[in-house]
């Protein structure tokens, strides 16, 4: 798990939404819903997992979420989100299916059916509904309660369910315009949240039952109020009037504003754009400036219509852009634009703890270090450790952190060039002596600490390098490990003593990540040259071979095995002068 992803978990909110996971190179391969997103996201990164999902977690580099107002709302934009990005990771929903919707149609004789396709037909559609047996049965009740025709071509005599009382029987009998145009709108009505009436008459039913002892058909009436709550269920996240529209909040808060489009596209919400800048006007002109850079600067498509908060001039914004803008007072349309602020709100305050929680890792975690040791706050830390394998190309390499952040341009490397064999004093002696000799002659900035990556040897002898050669009055720390090569204890001061620090503290994670960060600079830099060398010392010392001998050797034999094995003559077959296969004949053989 990265550090940008362990700080957003920390930020996640306790509310229902969606999240969008994505890789390296911030594909989404993976999109998901959750009742609680702080409880859901997290479980990704925490205890064990089965194979599939271990391989997803291992791809995720970032993660980012959109806040909806119910757990249905959750439902309908993931599946919409699956459809517009098609992640890797999820199998379901790829297809074409999709949720329910109860339409009464625009015939002559109306009916009452649920569809999972929505189309300009004239037809009324509600919904869609992620509870589809909740909504078979409510379309049921309907059935019950208003006796549409349920044939989808009329027959020439009556059938069943007009003798259920559940059909007026159009095909055999004149049906007035005037009670199909009541029952439509009594239908409407209900579906529109009028349901309230209807599962009052019901719970007064279900308690009649009950004091009757009749206790399965009070379970029926019980049943069937359940459907209908399930089924009226209010969700924004797709709207059946298939209207291209972009809605727009902002949040403005501590001289940022945060601004969060919802793209809705044939009536489905399928994307969102989030942008975050400092803001040095009144917010109602920022947003009115950054509305017109969105649609001229990003080329985004311009929709039919653009939904906006109350607090900004719609007329300007029409006039700006050309095209329908709305500011709604109340219904779904209203409900959208709060969802959009809702949302810019979270990710202003996301930002925010962000910011603090960096701040805490570095610059405050600096401030206290400082404190800690009894010296000025050391802004600038530079860090030195030596790499040697039994005294063979020793190295060494220094770090800079300035205030608590890697500061890599300012990293360097070092050849160790006077000392013989493995001798880490003398090594530290030479690189702090030519470190900050450099340092004087070209007027550098000065260290505030050095800190060595060794105990009272390593610190002894740059601190006599410093202070007796060169007259620096440079503070200089030591880090020892445990046994496990984890920092253990920071060592300071004349006579050195251990500086008490908490292990959970920030000061003591940065010195961690200081030793971490020197000793892997240092071990790969000592690496490379090694690689370099390893081949070099054997054939570079015989008089006749360059490179390109080198490289004509290696093609002909294969591998140094190969080579020694080699006679003379099997060399100079190769293509080597006769003097010169003697040569790495006997070189090769001592």
């Amino acid at each position: 798990m990265n550090e940008l992803i362990k700080n957003k978990l920390a930020l996640l909110p306790d509310q229902p939404g969606c999240y969008l996971m994505k890789d390296r190179q911030g594909t989404i391969i993976y999109v998901g819903k959750a009742k609680i997103l702080k409880n859901r996201v997290r479980s990704y990164f925490t205890g064990s997992h089965d194979g599939k999902t271990q391989r997803l977690v291992s791809e995720i580099e970032d993660f980012e979420y959109i806040v909806t107002s119910s757990d249905l709302e959750a439902l309908i934009l993931e599946m919409n989100l699956i459809k517009k990005w098609d992640p890797k990771y999820n199998v379901m929903l790829k297809d074409d299916k999709s949720y329910p919707f109860i339409k009464l149609t625009a015939e002559r004789h109306p009916r009452l059916i649920t569809t999972r396709k929505v189309k300009k037909d004239k037809g009324k559609y509600f919904g869609p509904y992620a509870n589809v047996g909740a909504a078979n049965e409510t379309k049921k009740l309907l059935d019950r309660l208003y006796p549409l025709r349920k044939c989808s071509t009329l027959p020439d005599r009556v059938c069943l369910y007009y003798h259920l009382g559940q059909c007026l029987a159009p095909c055999v009998k004149e049906v007035k315009d005037e009670t199909y145009k009541q029952m439509v709108d009594e239908i409407t009505r209900f579906l529109n949240g009028g349901y309230k009436e209807v599962k009052l008459e019901l719970t007064k039913k279900m308690e009649e039952a009950s004091m009757n002892l009749e206790f399965e058909r009070a379970k029926e009436f019980r049943d069937q109020i359940i459907h209908i709550e399930a089924t009226m269920e209010k969700q924004k996240m797709t709207m059946t009037d298939f209207t291209d529209r972009d809605i727009f909040g902002y949040a403005v808060d501590k001289g940022w504003m945060c601004v969060q489009v919802f793209f809705v596209r044939q009536g489905k919400m399928i994307e969102r754009d989030v942008s975050l800048f400092p803001v040095y006007d009144e917010p109602d002109n920022e947003f009115l400036t950054y509305l017109g850079q969105f649609y001229s600067k990003n080329n985004h498509f311009k929709p039919k219509e653009l939904l906006v908060p109350e607090s900004v001039n719609e007329n300007l914004a029409a006039e700006l852009l050309q095209i329908k803008v709305l500011k709604p007072v109340r219904g779904q349309k209203k409900d959208l634009v709060r969802l959009a602020e809702k949302n810019a709100k979270i990710a202003l305050s996301e930002k925010f703890a962000l910011i603090e929680k960096n701040e805490k890792r570095t610059v405050l975690a600096v401030e206290n270090l400082g404190e800690a040791m009894g010296i000025y706050t050391p802004h600038r830390i530079e860090a030195f450790d030596n790499s040697n394998i039994q005294g063979a190309d020793p190295v060494s390499a220094m770090v800079v952190f300035t205030d608590g952040r890697p500061d890599k341009k300012e990293y360097r490397k070092y050849k160790i060039k006077t000392v013989k064999g493995p001798d880490d004093y003398d090594s530290m002696r030479e690189v702090i002596r030519r470190r900050y000799t450099r340092v004087l002659k070209d007027g550098l900035p000065l260290a505030d600490l050095i800190v060595i990556d060794g105990g009272k040897g390593q610190i002894e002898a740059a601190r006599d390098v410093l202070v007796n050669e060169l007259n620096l009055e440079i503070p200089v720390a030591g880090l020892a490990k445990d046994d496990k090569h984890r920092t253990s204890l920071l060592l300071f001061g004349n006579p050195l003593e251990v500086v008490p620090l908490e292990r959970n503290s920030q000061e003591f994670y940065l010195l961690q990540r200081i030793q971490d960060e020197v000793h892997r600079f240092a071990i790969t830099f000592h690496r490379q040259l090694r690689g370099k060398t390893t081949f070099n010392s054997i054939l570079d010392e015989i008089e006749g071979v360059g490179p390109k001998r080198k490289k004509q050797l290696l093609k002909h034999f294969g591998s140094m095995k190969k080579m020694k094995e080699a006679t003379v003559e099997d060399l100079i077959e190769s293509g080597l002068p006769e003097k010169v296969a003697k040569n790495i004949f006997e070189k090769l053989r001592d």
